[in-house]
C-alpha cells in the first residue's frame, strides 16, 4: 500500500466503536469489485484472507444491508460481489472525501509543515 500523504485528510465513519467505512475498507471494497473475490482482493492488498473477511463482516454489520454478497466456495468456486448499497456507499464516501479534501486543503498544507519530517517507528 502507498504511503499516506499527510496533506490529505482521511475520512472515517464510525458506528459506535466500529469503523463502518474508511480508506482501507474503501480500498478493499474496490478490490473486491475488481476481482470478484475476497481472497483475491486480500492478496492484491497484501493482507490475510481472515483480516479481509473480518473487515467485510464489520462493514456488512454496520449498514442496514450488506455491502458485499458472498457465495460459498466448492466445485464451482466461491466469490464475492459488491451490492447496490455497497456501490452507493462507495460513491458517497468518495464524494465526501473529495469535499473534505477541498474544504481543508489550505489548512492541511499549513498543518503538514508542523509535522516531523519522518514518522516515529513502532
Amino acid at each position: 500500500m502507498a504511503a499516506h500523504d499527510p496533506t490529505v485528510p482521511r475520512l472515517r465513519i464510525q458506528l459506535g466503536p466500529a469503523i463502518a467505512i474508511g480508506p482501507g475498507k474503501v480500498q478493499l471494497l474496490e478490490a473486491i469489485a475488481d476481482t470478484g473475490s475476497i481472497s483475491a482482493a486480500a492478496r492484491q492488498m497484501g493482507m490475510s484472507y481472515r483480516r479481509a473477511w473480518l473487515l467485510v463482516d464489520t462493514m456488512n454489520q454496520c449498514f442496514k444491508e450488506p455491502l458485499v454478497n458472498t457465495a460459498t466456495g466448492g466445485k464451482g468456486g466461491g466469490g464475492a460481489s459488491i451490492t447496490s448499497l455497497g456501490l452507493e456507499v462507495l460513491e458517497r464516501y468518495q464524494r465526501m472525501q473529495r469535499i473534505a479534501n477541498e474544504a481543508v486543503a489550505d489548512e492541511m498544507m499549513a498543518f503538514s509543515s508542523l509535522l516531523a519530517s519522518t514518522p516515529p517507528s513502532g
